[in-house]
């Protein structure tokens, strides 16, 4: 299949779901029924997902949710993210689009603010703001090759000038049961867009069926499959692989099905949820602080090839330092800090393509030579160790 092709029979199945119940593209999700109360019945009957990424979501974050269908999830993070918060719905079939803007006003008026919007375009590309393409279009129609060609300057012209979602402006990606419906060959741009436009520091939780073997190529060409949410499906290690390649740090699995959604020809198709987080870029600087892995692992190898054994002192720049004090890394480590801090104006590059040892000398100071008596937090509730 063609990646118009298949462009074209998700998007006419998913125009149908929009109009009456599907239930083959429903994989069972439990959500939190205090989230369900406001949100109109007709939404709720059209939902099509895996999963339930809002339910990671956090007060005053703005969110962006691909493939928003009906509206579902961006209803429920509304409420998660609360007035201080913004959602923001990107979907590329206005069948669903419509009943998703017509029920924002009535999900606004239970909630008593509005703080979610709904925009038409394609989750691959993400610049590329598809009502304000088909403005051009009506009034310019294409009839000839000239007219294409100067339509397809009009689109870079917009992605440039007028981006459906901007660089860096999300805090969370979230997404349900979607990203398999992108054409394969687009996939390494979707994951791409997902990184470009959250902020430093951000983090994409995403929602999505993957499968336990490589899908062969007689199912890619079923458009029934693809639909459906299963043709398109990564592989389990593919889908956090994508994550890694498109430069996210921490990627992890929350939740993964044990029972399979479905088994086509031996192969199993589950449920999983994974949280990617994006900002491990930038210098490297020596401030003499030291990281010690505290277990359970003998030892663990992180995104950037640093390689730590559990209990031993290890030196690191300042990025990987702050970094670890971060979620999702920051139950895993002790944190040693100089005893005489090293402004960072000050500080010298640090070499990140190995990691040393740090000696206890380097954070204390070569001339450290205090002596002094027993700490009294030594002492517990049954005497003094």
């Amino acid at each position: 299949m063609t990646t118009v092709s298949v462009e074209q029979v998700v998007r006419d199945r998913y125009s149908l779901g929009a109009e009456t119940r599907v239930a083959a593209l429903c994989c069972p999700t439990d959500y939190d029924p205090r989230y369900l109360e406001v949100i109109p019945q007709e939404v709720l009957e059209r939902d099509y997902g895996c999963g339930d990424p809002s339910q990671y979501l956090k007060e005053g974050e703005t969110v962006l949710d691909l493939g928003s269908g009906t509206g579902k999830i961006c209803f429920i993070a509304a409420q998660v993210v609360g007035e201080t918060g913004r959602v923001i719905g990107i979907d590329m079939t206005p069948e669903m689009l419509t009943v998703a803007r017509q029920a924002a006003p009535a999900v606004a008026s239970q909630l008593g603010f509005s703080n979610v919007e709904f925009r038409r375009g394609r989750i691959q590309d993400l610049r590329l703001d598809l009502d304000l393409l088909e403005e051009v279009m009506v009034e310019n129609p294409v009839g000839d090759v000239e007219g294409l060609l100067e339509i397809q300057g009009r689109s870079d012209e917009l992605r440039a000038n007028q981006p459906l979602v901007d660089n860096d402006s999300v805090d969370v990606v979230v997404s349900n049961c979607v990203l398999n419906l992108v054409d394969n060959r687009q996939k390494e741009v979707l994951f791409e867009e997902i990184y470009r436009v959250l902020r430093r520091g951000g983090r994409a939780v995403i929602s999505d069926i993957v499968s336990d073997e490589p899908v062969p190529d007689a199912m890619q060409n079923d458009p029934d499959l693809w639909s459906g949410c299963l043709s398109g499906a990564l592989t389990e290690e593919g889908f956090l692989a994508a994550f890694e390649e498109a430069g996210f740090h921490g990627v992890r699995i929350l939740i993964r099905q044990q029972e399979p959604w479905q088994t086509v020809s031996g192969i199993e198709f589950r449920s999983v949820t994974v949280e990617a987080f994006k900002g491990k870029e930038g210098p490297c600087w020596e401030r003499n602080q030291a990281v010690i892995y505290r277990g359970p692992f003998k030892e663990v190898l992180d995104d950037d090839d640093h390689r730590l054994e559990r209990g031993r002192r290890y030196a690191v720049c300042d990025k990987t330092y702050n970094l670890y004090r971060q979620e999702p890394y920051r139950d895993s480590f002790e944190f040693v800090e100089p005893l005489e801090e090293i402004a960072l104006e000050e500080a010298q590059p640090f070499d990140c393509s190995r990691t040393p040892l740090r000696q206890p000398k380097e954070t204390k100071g070569r001339d450290y030579d205090l002596t002094s008596t027993a700490a009294e937090s030594c002492c517990g509730p049954e005497g003094c160790c």
